[in-house]
C-alpha cells in the first residue's frame, strides 16, 4: 500500500471520529440542557425569580464545561468581594460563555438579557422565572426605563447583575465598544463595578477531544460612588481599557498553558 493512500485512510478515519465525537457531545449536551431545564424549571415554580434562582442554574451550566473538553480556572481578586451589590461586566464572545462564565456566577445575581430571549421556545420562559431581567434595546425609552428599575432593584433587593456590556458577541474580535446602560445603572444604584474576563474561547470545537484552557477572571471592584451622570463616558472608557489589557494578558497565559 502506498505511503499516499495509508495517509488518505487515516484521514478518513479521523474524519469519522471527529463526526461521531460531535453527534456524542451533542447529544450530551442536549440531555443534560433539558435535564437542567425540566427539573430547574420545576425549582423555579416554586420559588419564582428567586435572587439565587440564576447561580443555581449557572452551576449546572458550568459542570458541562468538562464534557467539552474544556478546563476553566476561575481567578477571583485577591482582597476578596465584598458581601453588598455590584455590577459584573462580562466579555461576550459566543455561545460557549454558557459553560464558561457561568463557573464564576456568584450567589445572589441575575443577568440582564435582550428582550426576544422571551419568545425562544421553553428557554425563554425558564430565562425570566430565574430571575433574570429582560430589556428592549430597540426602543431608547424602554431600555433606559429598565435600567431606572433595575437600579431600584439593586438598591431594594440587595441584588447583583451580570451585565456583557458589548451588548452583543465578539466572536474572538478583542473588546467591542461598551454600551452605556450598565455604567449608568452603576452610577444611580451607587455600586461598585467588576470586570470579569475570560480568556479566548475561539479555538472551541465539540469534534475536538482537547478544547484546551479558558481563564475567567474577576477583577478589583472599581467604585462608582460620588460619580455623576456626566462621568459615565469617562468610566466606561478607563474600565474598557483596563479589560482590554486584562483579556491580552489571560489570552497570553492561556496559550501558553495550552501550549505545555
Amino acid at each position: 500500500m502506498s505511503h499516499a493512500r495509508l495517509l488518505a485512510i487515516m484521514s478518513r478515519l479521523e474524519s469519522r471520529e471527529y463526526i461521531v465525537l460531535l453527534i456524542l457531545r451533542s447529544l450530551i449536551l442536549a440531555v443534560m440542557l433539558l435535564l437542567a431545564f425540566v427539573f430547574g424549571g420545576l425549582f423555579c415554580l416554586f420559588r419564582p425569580r428567586h435572587r439565587d434562582n440564576v447561580h443555581m442554574f449557572a452551576k449546572i451550566f458550568s459542570y458541562a464545561a468538562p464534557v467539552l473538553g474544556i478546563k476553566v480556572i476561575v481567578r477571583k481578586p485577591t482582597s476578596g468581594l465584598k458581601d453588598e451589590p455590584c455590577i459584573y461586566l462580562a466579555n461576550h464572545q459566543n455561545n460557549f460563555d454558557m459553560f464558561t462564565h457561568t463557573a464564576a456566577v456568584p450567589k445572589g445575581t441575575v443577568s440582564l438579557g435582550k428582550k426576544s430571549l422571551a419568545w425562544v421556545p421553553f428557554f425563554g420562559q425558564i430565562y425570566w422565572l430565574s430571575g433574570n431581567i429582560l430589556i428592549d434595546r430597540k426602543n431608547r425609552n424602554k431600555a433606559f426605563e429598565t435600567m431606572a428599575q433595575t437600579a431600584k432593584k439593586i438598591k431594594e433587593k440587595c441584588l447583583s447583575i451580570w451585565i456583557f456590556p458589548e451588548g452583543t458577541r465578539s466572536h474572538g474580535k478583542g473588546l467591542l465598544p461598551f454600551k452605556s446602560g450598565a455604567f449608568h445603572t452603576a452610577i444611580a444604584a451607587g455600586v461598585s463595578m467588576v470586570p470579569v474576563l475570560a480568556s479566548n474561547q475561539g479555538h472551541i470545537k465539540l469534534n475536538r477531544w482537547n478544547n484546551g484552557i479558558v481563564i475567567i477572571e474577576m477583577m478589583e471592584p472599581i467604585e462608582t460612588k460620588g460619580l455623576a451622570k456626566h462621568q459615565v463616558k469617562e468610566l466606561s472608557s478607563r474600565i474598557h481599557v483596563l479589560m482590554s489589557a486584562k483579556l491580552t494578558q489571560l489570552n497570553l497565559e492561556a496559550s501558553a498553558l495550552m501550549a505545555k
